[in-house]
């Protein structure tokens, strides 16, 4: 059996922390954990997470959320090179995967840029892993064969001007991370794409963990649906005829 990895002095790891429950984690990333000096965290990673940190180390919060005072991105990326500097394991906590919508590629080529080594621990990431503890796959042999991850809004946090609306509209799935904000908007442009009003959404919020919610609609409706139930982000939004095998596959109970 091969033995887990040493973290070296002066390095920066990127890992992804799952979306939430802390038995999602990969080997890698707990090793990462009880190894790391310093953590620099996000806001998604939970405490149980965090509880499998090494006794001394330093935890640093510095995420960011929607609508709310927030590092910015250079501040982070900056704290990480100085830390890792000062012959420190630096260890980047993300929730999800690294490089699903996680910044983690910027903040990996800054790292380049500044000759610090690093490396990647993948996550499991929320499009997936979340959907699956409500109950949803992304892909089924009989329901559907495609599926496309998309972002909700882009970095001037409005709906993305860049998406092929049409190619998108005709995948099988699609999942989209930090959705609920622009929902309207986005079920317009998919509607008039030729996605069918009534195709199926689903809505899982603080998915993986004990206070996970899901609000079953359709893509005419959502927008309004998700309005009137108060449910909350974090979330991730499934849209298509995979969702409807919840009704079988439900084995959370939720």
């Amino acid at each position: 059996m091969n033995a887990l990895p040493t973290f070296p002095a002066g390095e920066v790891w990127l890992v992804g922390a799952g979306p939430g429950d802390a038995g999602l984690l990969t080997l890698h990333a707990v090793n990462a954990l009880k190894q790391a000096d310093v953590i620099v965290h996000d806001a998604l990673v939970s405490a149980e997470v965090l509880g499998f940190a090494r006794d001394g180390a330093e935890l640093v919060f510095l995420g960011k959320r929607g609508g709310q005072p927030s590092p910015k991105q250079s501040e982070i990326t900056a704290r990480l090179i100085e830390d890792a500097g000062a012959g420190k394991r630096v260890l980047r906590l993300k929730g999800g995967d690294p490089f699903m919508f996680g910044r983690g590629a910027e903040e990996a080529l800054d790292l380049v840029a500044a000759n610090i080594p690093f490396r990647i621990i993948p996550g499991i990431t929320a499009g997936i892993g979340g959907l699956a503890y409500a109950g949803v796959p992304v892909t089924s042999r009989d329901v559907n064969s495609s599926v496309i991850f998309l972002t909700g809004h882009d970095k001037r946090g409005i709906s993305p001007d860049n998406v092929d609306w049409a190619a998108t509209a005709k995948a099988g799935m699609i999942v989209m991370y930090m959705a609920m904000r622009n929902m309207g908007e986005t079920s317009a442009k998919l509607i008039a794409a030729g996605r069918p009003a009534d195709d199926p959404v689903m809505v899982v919020s603080n998915a993986t963990l004990p206070d996970m919610q899901v609000v079953e609609t359709t893509l005419e409706r959502a927008a309004d649906d998700i309005a009137a139930s108060g449910i909350g982000a974090p979330a991730i939004v499934s849209i298509g005829r995979g969702n409807l095998l919840r009704e079988q596959l439900n084995w959370h109970g939720i």
